[in-house]
C-alpha cells in the first residue's frame, strides 16, 4: 500500500507530504492546492503505465494535458519537480524518487531511484549522475556479489521504473518487487464522475473510466454471480440516496449481439405503482453515487482510489449515508480513498474520530500550497469547542489558526 507522496516544486507546492491511510479526507479553500496533489497522482499512474513523461503532462490525442501542462507544471522560478512515494511491500517499506526536468517542448528523467529500508537497506536502482542517459543497477539484484554497478542505456522520456520492470539483470524476487511497486503505482485511480456521460448505452468494459461513462459496461460483464452480488451491495446503500424508494437497479446486456449494457432502475412511487427507468432519467447525484460504489467494488485489492468533490450532487442530509460506504466498503475490498470536499455537511459527519485522517491543504504566507494534518494544529482542541470541523471551515477559522502559528514559528 502506498503510505505518503510527497510532492516538491511541483505546481503550487515548494515541499509539502500527504499521508495516506485507508480514508483520507483533503480540505481547504479554493486554489488552495487541493486538486493539484490529485494533478500529482494522475501523473504518476499515467507515467507508471507507461506513458511518456512528457507527454502524461503536455497530454496527446489520447490523453488530456493536467491541468496548466507544461507552463505550470513546476512551481514558479524552477524547471524540475520531485515526487517521493513510500510505500509498504510485505511489512517491507521502499521509498522512489523522481525528479523530472521540464522545459517547452520537453519533460525527462533527471534522478530517480527505489531504495528498499529496512535493517538491510539496498538500492534497487538508481541514476547515474555522472552520465543521466543511463542508470546503475547494483550487482547483487542478480547475483550474490556485492560492489560495483552494471549500467544500462535507457530513454530518459519514460520513467526507469517502467523500462526496467522486465530486465534480465535483476534477480527473481527483485523483479517481482518491481513489479509489485510499479503496479501500485500505475493502478492508482482518479474518479471524476461526469453523469450526462454515464446516461448512453455502453459497450461491454472490464475497467472503469475515469468519468464514469462506462458503468453500465464494467457491471454487465462481470461474471453472473459477481455481477449480482455487486448490485446488491450497490441497491443496499443507493436505497437510502434518493427521497422515492429504489426497489431495484441493475444492468442489461442489450442489442442483437448483447455487447452493449445499460442501467436500469426501479423505484416505488405508491403502494401500488412502480416506474422504471433507465440511466437517462436517473438524478445526477444517484449516478455519481453509484459510481463511486461502482469504483470501489470493482478495484483491486490495495489500489489507492481518488474521488475529487466526492459529495458532488448530494443533499447534505445524505453525506452521512456517503461517508458510511466510503468507510465500509473500502475495508471490505481493502483499497485505500482519498477524498476532496468542500462541503461542511460532510465536515460534521465525519466526527472526532476521522480528525487524525483529515489533511488541510492552505496557501502560506510566501504563497506556496501546504499540508497540513488537521490533528497538528495546535489551535484545534481550542477551535472544536466553538463549533464543529464544516462550521470552522465554513468560517476559514483553520486557515487563520494555521496562518497565526507560521506567524509565531
Amino acid at each position: 500500500m502506498i503510505t505518503s507522496i510527497q510532492l516538491r516544486n511541483w505546481k503550487s507546492f515548494s515541499d509539502s507530504r500527504l499521508y495516506i491511510d485507508p480514508l483520507n479526507v483533503l480540505i481547504g479553500s479554493n486554489a488552495s492546492g487541493k486538486s493539484n496533489v490529485v494533478d500529482a497522482l494522475v501523473f504518476i499512474s499515467r507515467v507508471a503505465a507507461g506513458v511518456g513523461i512528457y507527454q502524461a503532462i503536455a497530454g496527446d490525442i489520447a490523453l488530456p494535458q493536467i491541468r496548466g501542462g507544461t507552463d505550470w507544471v513546476c512551481l514558479q522560478g524552477y524547471s524540475d519537480f520531485s515526487i517521493i512515494i513510500t510505500a509498504d511491500l510485505d511489512d517491507c517499506e521502499y521509498l522512489y524518487e523522481l525528479k523530472v526536468g521540464v522545459d517547452k517542448s520537453a519533460a525527462y528523467v533527471k534522478d530517480e531511484s527505489l531504495v528498499e529500508k529496512g535493517t538491510c537497506e539496498r538500492r534497487l536502482f538508481h541514476t547515474d549522475v555522472k552520465n543521466p542517459d543511463s542508470v546503475a543497477i547494483p550487482v547483487y539484484c542478480n547475483t550474490s556479489k556485492r560492489g560495483g554497478n552494471k549500467k544500462i542505456e535507457l530513454d530518459r522520456n519514460q520513467i526507469v521504473l517502467y523500462q526496467i520492470k522486465l530486465s534480465s539483470v535483476f534477480s527473481k524476487d527483485a523483479t517481482n518487487t518491481l513489479n509489485r511497486f510499479l503496479s501500485l503505482l500505475s493502478g492508482i485511480f482518479v474518479l471524476d464522475p461526469i453523469p450526462n456521460h454515464m446516461r448512453n448505452y455502453t459497450k461491454l468494459s472490464g475497467e472503469l473510466m475515469t468519468d464514469g461513462s462506462n458503468i453500465a459496461g464494467v457491471l454487465a460483464a462481470l461474471p453472473e454471480e459477481r455481477c449480482k452480488d455487486v448490485e446488491s451491495v450497490i441497491q443496499s446503500y443507493s436505497t437510502q440516496i434518493p427521497e422515492n424508494d429504489i426497489i431495484r437497479i441493475w444492468t442489461e446486456k442489450v442489442g442483437a449481439f448483447k455487447t452493449d449494457a445499460m442501467l436500469y432502475c426501479q423505484e416505488r412511487w405508491s403502494e401500488k405503482s412502480t416506474l422504471t427507468v433507465d440511466a437517462r432519467g436517473m438524478s445526477d447525484g444517484t449516478l455519481r453515487f453509484l459510481a463511486i460504489i461502482t469504483a470501489i467494488l470493482t478495484s483491486e485489492k490495495s489500489k489507492l482510489i481518488v474521488i475529487e468533490e466526492v459529495d458532488n450532487g448530494l443533499h447534505p442530509s445524505r453525506v452521512g449515508i456517503l461517508l458510511k460506504m466510503l468507510q465500509d466498503l473500502g475495508k471490505r475490498r481493502g483499497v485505500d480513498l482519498i477524498v476532496t470536499t468542500h462541503n461542511p455537511a460532510l465536515l460534521d459527519a465525519l466526527g472526532a474520530s476521522m480528525i487524525p485522517f483529515v489533511t488541510l491543504a492552505y496557501r502560506s504566507a510566501g504563497g506556496a500550497s501546504k499540508l497540513k494534518l488537521l490533528e497538528d494544529l495546535k489551535q484545534l482542541p481550542k477551535l472544536l469547542a466553538f463549533g464543529n470541523i464544516g462550521t470552522l471551515a465554513t468560517g476559514g477559522n483553520l486557515e487563520r489558526a494555521l496562518h497565526s502559528e507560521e506567524a509565531n514559528v
